[in-house]
């Protein structure tokens, strides 16, 4: 009895390897956002921070005038506004890589379910004839 082969095994190795790919390249944009809602977090602790001490009266005893500490707020405020701008385009990166994992990942699942279908029926057939070749073997019977 020959052994079970799929036909398909290249193309399920390729699709193998197109998952893996896809799955890299996700957690590669997730990652990406990740860093920037870090960074998002690490500007509004920094605005906070200048905040508390710019109205705290820690600006005077710092020999650093308040119009210098409405600036460096400002400048904070536009980059968590530039921080979010990002985030958002990561998100739609996030989501467009996502949906190739998804799609590849199905892809793979078929061809996986498809082997599957094809190796039972081979072994259906090979099972059928076994059972046929045993069958067609002469048995002793009792008046032998």
């Amino acid at each position: 009895m020959k052994k079970f082969s799929f036909s398909l095994e290249k193309v399920m190795k390729l699709r193998k390897y197109r998952e893996e790919e896809a799955k890299v390249e996700l957690g590669r944009a997730v990652g990406a956002l990740t860093e920037i809602e870090n960074n998002i977090q690490m500007t509004a602790v920094a605005r906070s921070s200048a905040a508390k001490q710019r109205f705290s009266g820690l600006a005077a005893a710092d020999n650093c005038p308040i119009p210098v500490w409405d600036n460096y707020i400002n400048r904070l405020d536009q980059q968590t506004q530039q921080l979010l701008e990002e985030a958002a385009k990561a998100e739609l990166i996030v989501e467009a890589k996502r949906e190739d994992y998804l799609a590849a990942s199905r892809e793979l699942k078929v061809l996986e379910k498809l082997k599957e279908k094809r190796e039972k029926e081979y072994r259906k057939e090979s099972f059928d004839a076994e059972t046929r070749e045993l069958d067609d073997i002469p048995r002793p019977g009792p008046n032998a």
